[in-house]
């Protein structure tokens, strides 16, 4: 039976292998026919082998549940024409590709959040709700639910076109007044409306603008947990994000007292507040310490624009609603003193940041992977140090080429003065020897 078992399920896993398909620089051409959900990878990228399994189940539920996605991958180094075509920046990059448009997925790489991701940007842009049974199924299965109320009109294309941009994101629903339920009461038709936080909100074009900012800034709850990725989503709405940052692990009554400061901004202070801020709360503070390069204390309040990377904190402990009213509407006006930011100190001091962590973490994690990381490169550039401060100097060299002299014309001006002083010596000899001679000559004569 184990044997039966295992054989099973290796059919379930190579079987799965094979529903995703090997694309080459063919596909450019053949994709037409068929909405894909495509992964450019690179072989030598360790993300992309991190995602390679989740991608496998992913064509495997997506073909089992009878989708109409197709699941391929795609080597963006061996293509990289192809891939940069499509846009391909960066390793894995996950595209649908529908037609001529091509969506990007920026969640998580979880094979849920990707089939969900699949099946809602394959569907059409603007689903319609034909009952009012339906409508009340699919509110309870989404937290924030967009809906176009009305028959054809300027308004309805509009609507579509920002549902084909922003499918990304959420759902697009229409559907006729009648199946709204009663307490759901509209001023006028044809009207967009948002489903959220428990209650709803009318687009107003004169007063939100337009409509595809209404729907980005309004396609989040008012208030909701915050994580590294959700805060990654919160900054492409252009809104400012506040945070309670508390921790969930010890509980204490100040940080409850702060959620539910915030939560009380954010549910009866929208009319004031809601254009420009996101309220949530974080977990720990070691995501925003990373952030803002410095230390925030738990609890506490911050605000963060993501955009330019400033943030800002209350003078003094937020003790009152009103103190948190009076904070915000500091920021807004300017007068709150803004930290951080995307100056060029401020990018040296993240290079530097980035780099003291980087090497923390690997001295944390493995101390003596980190010890020959960076003890070997240190080693080497110490003895070329040494080798360099304790070679001998060519000062006198330097001298001598300019009185127009090298190493081997000295040794042969030295050569000369030699053979000059020994042919002098030898030269008094002979002097000296024709002198004794011409002595003996004329002592003989004498003789």
């Amino acid at each position: 039976m184990a044997l039966l078992r295992a054989a099973f399920s290796s059919l379930l896993f190579s079987s799965a292998f094979a529903l995703v398909q090997d694309l080459d620089d063919t596909f450019k051409d053949s994709r037409m026919e068929d909405v894909w959900l495509v992964d450019f990878y690179a072989p030598w990228c360790g993300y992309c082998k991190k995602l390679e399994p989740v991608w496998q189940e992913v064509g495997a539920e997506l073909t089992r549940s009878g989708s109409p996605v197709r699941v391929g991958k795609m080597d963006a180094t061996a293509y990289s024409g192809v891939a940069s075509d499509f846009g391909v920046r960066g390793y894995p990059t996950i595209k649908l590709l529908k037609g001529e448009l091509a969506y990007n997925y920026k969640g998580p790489r979880t094979k849920d959040d990707i089939i969900e991701f699949a099946n809602r940007v394959a569907g059409p842009a603007v689903r319609s709700l034909p009952s009012r049974q339906m409508f009340e199924h699919v509110l309870k299965r989404h937290s924030v639910l967009f809906l176009y109320v009305g028959g054809e009109s300027p308004l309805k294309e509009k609507y579509t076109d920002v549902a084909s941009e922003l499918i990304v994101y959420t759902y697009f629903f229409s559907a006729s007044e009648d199946v709204l339920p009663e307490s759901v009461a509209l001023h006028e038709l044809p009207s967009v409306v948002v489903f959220k936080d428990g209650t709803y909100f009318t687009y107003d074009e004169y007063e939100d603008g337009s409509l595809s900012s209404w729907v980005n800034r309004e396609r989040f709850q008012s208030y909701l947990p915050i994580d590294g990725f959700t805060l990654y989503e919160l900054g492409e709405t252009g809104k400012l994000v506040a945070i309670a940052v508390t921790d969930e692990k010890d509980p204490t009554e100040r940080s409850g007292r702060l959620k539910g400061l915030i939560q009380r901004v954010a549910a009866e202070h929208r009319d004031q507040f809601n254009r420009d801020f996101q309220f949530g709360h974080m977990d720990g503070n070691d995501y925003i310490n990373s952030l803002i390069m410095g230390e925030v204390s738990v609890p506490s309040i911050i605000i963060l624009n993501t955009s330019n990377e400033q943030y800002f904190v209350p003078a003094e402990p937020v003790e009152d609603l009103e103190q948190l009213l009076r904070f915000f509407s500091s920021v807004l006006d300017g007068s709150a003193p803004a930290f951080g930011g995307d100056g060029i100190f401020q990018r040296i001091k993240r290079v530097a940041y980035d780099a003291r962590s980087t090497v923390m973490s690997v001295f944390r994690s493995s101390p003596l992977l980190g010890c020959f990381l960076f003890g070997l490169p240190l080693g080497v550039i110490s003895l070329m140090c040494y080798g360099i401060c304790t070679a001998e100097s060519d000062d006198d060299t330097e001298l001598m080429k300019r009185d127009g002299f090298t190493d081997e014309e000295e040794d042969e001006g030295e050569e000369e003065e030699q053979q000059q002083l020994t042919a002098g010596a030898e030269g008094e000899e002979d002097e000296d020897r024709e002198k004794i001679e011409q002595k003996s000559m004329t002592e003989k004569k004498v003789d």
